[in-house]
């Protein structure tokens, strides 16, 4: 609820502090003649980059800049497509995305980028398309004294659930005895749906939200992409136990938080069963689902969200990697696409 509102803020600002001057209206206008395109939604700098540099890539000339964001222009195959940079966390991903789709003809959305994996049985490099993704932080964090059984504040007004499930802080208390009792006093979170109003419905009356499904279709071509070749060294010296892989994957999440705690990591994949973890895509996903535009998100695994070694990170190492890999995969998916 606050990420729409606060995202649709910011898009009427545009228009009251006059960034759309009349030639910058002119300009989108004749851009969007040549369309449609496919949107290309990339969170940060280090995954655009391989991007532009990658062959299957063909710049334009035509760059439109507006409210801080770059809407470039080009080609992958034949296909036309917008690549834009949003910036981190579901904040940015949400508002980034409802400009595109506002102002340009767009008939498709690709997301891709790096992510945590949750999901033991796959590796670093790999890289995942879930068929669904959700906003995994918006809670209603219950007081302490109160359980499963108590009905949460505002639940009886539809503002909020108990059918998605809780974490208890308590189950992660460390260094106690088998049998012990004990409690804490930060209590439950519980896992909320997101409040979405989409473009067909009635104005002002919402629906929920929670396992945004991807595009049928997209994902029926992602298939065709499982045997697709992938780097594994990021020089002579340093390489990947493991040769990478194309996974889809049932569930992705996002929430603008950076994981890298193994206990969470855990939680979330035994309870919701996901895979890669991220600070973006599901708010492009339920961007996508409010404006009925088609919708996949491509995630390479750059780290294991905590399940690593406790001295460093592996995204510090791999993440380079990872988004290389990712670009791979975004560039040969595009091309399966129909004309």
């Amino acid at each position: 609820m606050f990420l729409v509102a606060f995202m649709l803020l910011n898009v009427q600002h545009a228009f009251v502090s006059c960034v759309l001057t009349s030639k910058l209206q002119s300009k989108i206008a004749k851009v969007n003649q040549k369309g449609p395109y496919l949107g290309l939604i990339i969170p940060n700098s280090f995954e655009l980059g391989p991007l532009l540099q990658n062959p299957g890539y063909t710049p334009s000339h035509t760059i439109i800049d507006f409210s801080g964001r770059r809407f470039r222009f080009g080609a992958i195959g034949h296909k036309p497509v917008i690549l834009v940079m949003t910036g981190l966390s579901v904040i940015n991903a949400a508002i980034t995305t409802q400009l595109l789709l506002s102002f340009f003809n767009v008939k498709g959305v690709v997301h891709y980028g790096i992510a945590g994996n949750a999901n033991p049985s796959l590796n670093i490099g790999d890289v995942t398309i879930p068929k669904h993704w959700a906003h995994l932080a918006l809670w209603s964090w219950q007081r302490y004294g109160q359980g499963p059984e108590d009905t949460l504040p505002l639940e009886n007004n539809g503002d909020y659930t108990r059918e998605v499930g809780y974490l208890k802080f308590a189950d992660f208390t460390s260094n106690l005895s088998i049998g012990s009792s004990f409690d804490n006093q930060l209590n439950n979170i519980w896992y909320q749906p997101e409040e979405i109003f989409p473009i067909d419905g009635a104005p002002e009356e919402r629906q929920h939200a929670l396992w945004v499904p991807v595009d049928s279709k997209y994902y029926h071509i992602a298939q065709k992409l499982k045997d697709l070749k992938l780097e594994n060294c990021i020089n002579s010296t340093t390489c990947l136990k493991t040769i990478p892989k194309v996974e889809l994957v049932d569930r992705g999440t996002s929430a603008s938080l950076y994981l890298d705690n193994a206990a969470y990591r855990t939680f979330i994949h035994e309870k919701f069963h996901v895979s890669p973890v991220d600070m973006e895509s599901a708010s492009v996903a339920l961007i996508s689902l409010q404006q009925r535009v088609p919708f996949i998100a491509i995630r390479a695994l750059s780290d294991l969200a905590g399940g690593g070694s406790e001295q460093s990170n592996e995204a510090d190492t791999f993440s380079s990697l990872a988004a290389t890999n990712s670009v791979t995969v975004v560039i040969e998916f595009v091309k399966l696409l129909p004309e």
